[in-house]
């Protein structure tokens, strides 16, 4: 069964994509610990992110680095956060999140609620600043 990450590759799910190629796609997190919290994915559906294959693997954390240049851009923050767990769905993914402490990137605090609005504002943003 695909997982929501391959539902929203293939378009049966929507998403706030901030960037896609052939092989990789960023998309706002759903349930953001900050404005801009963002998923990168390979588009292969990987369970586990070191099962990728070492150009897939390679590939995922240079299309990350892009995106995270662009979140660093497009929102006030001292630096973007990384964190793989790979526990709440089985697709390989990376979380780029907006940090200005430590502790923003604690996945146990309450995450932010955010209008369709706001996730599109933030998602322009983000992709207009991509260089």
């Amino acid at each position: 069964m695909a997982t929501i990450f391959t539902k929203i590759v293939r378009g049966e799910i929507p998403a706030h994509k901030v960037a896609e190629n052939e092989h990789y796609l960023a998309f706002l997190d759903i349930h953001p610990l900050a404005k801009g919290h963002t998923l990168v994915i390979p588009k292969k559906e990987v369970d586990n992110v070191f099962d990728l294959d070492q150009q897939t693997y390679s590939g995922l954390w240079l299309f990350a680095q892009k995106v995270a240049l662009g979140i660093g851009k497009a929102i006030p923050c001292e630096r973007v956060g990384v964190a793989v767990i790979g526990l709440e769905v089985p697709h390989a993914h990376i979380h780029l999140v907006p940090v200005n402490g430590i502790y923003d990137i604690d996945f146990s605090k309450p995450k932010l609620e955010l209008s369709s609005d706001e996730f599109q504002i933030i998602a322009r943003r983000i992709s207009d600043a991509l260089v």
